[in-house]
């Protein structure tokens, strides 16, 4: 099954609050989605402050993984600045 790399960047002002408020249903959610995500974690400012989220995932093709990313409950709570959803290969690593 394909891969898929989704970035996400934190708003700068209301990020940490959303983040905060919404990472336990986050990370419940994805537990709720066996075997989708290969890889994930959150981008860090130089304080070590989350500052956005990386995620690779498995899905059947592009619109599968656009419509993962638009049920996260992070995306919902509008978390993020910016975010992208990008087809990806493992060439090298634990991945490939």
């Amino acid at each position: 099954m394909p891969l898929f790399i989704i970035q996400w960047k934190d708003k700068a002002d209301e990020g940490p609050a959303l983040r905060a408020a919404t990472r336990q249903a986050h990370l419940d959610w994805i537990a709720t989605q066996p075997g989708v995500v290969k890889l994930g974690g959150p981008f860090l400012h130089a304080d070590e402050t989350m500052a956005g989220s990386l995620m690779i995932i498995e899905a059947e093709s592009l619109e599968a993984a656009e419509a993962f990313h638009a049920r996260d409950p992070y995306t919902r709570a509008g978390l993020f600045e910016r975010s992208s959803v990008e087809p990806w290969r493992v060439t090298v690593g634990a991945l490939a």
